[in-house]
């Protein structure tokens, strides 16, 4: 078995909680800002995907190199389920918010045309 990258029984825990609330944070934002910010949202729902796959690659390469449980499942675990969470959103919820600025520029020209 190789050395530890990192102490399991204190930094497991850390790449999963700091993916959800960063998740959780992201959503909220994206909430707030649909229709006025498409290219905010599906970026950093990008950055938020390749950060998720980096995770999932290095728990496969610590699995890979005979790392303790905490550390391999603590990097890989969070990286899968930021992977499917993340193409998920790209494939079904993108085109919602490019459906949703779509219709808030619609209502702003609206607006405009009526003032």
């Amino acid at each position: 078995m190789a050395d530890p990258w990192f102490d399991p029984t204190r930094w497991a825990w850390l790449p999963g909680t700091a993916l959800g609330v960063i998740g959780g944070l992201w959503g909220s934002l994206a909430g707030l800002y649909a229709g006025r910010a498409r290219g905010w949202v599906v970026g950093s729902m990008w950055v938020w995907f390749i950060g998720s796959v980096l995770l999932l690659l290095a728990g496969v390469v610590a699995l890979g190199q005979g790392q303790p449980y905490g550390v391999w499942y603590g990097l890989g675990l969070p990286g899968l389920l930021g992977t499917i969470m993340g193409g998920v959103f790209l494939a079904v919820l993108a085109p919602a918010f490019r459906e949703a600025e779509r219709q808030a520029e619609e209502r702003r020209m609206q607006a405009r045309d009526l003032g």
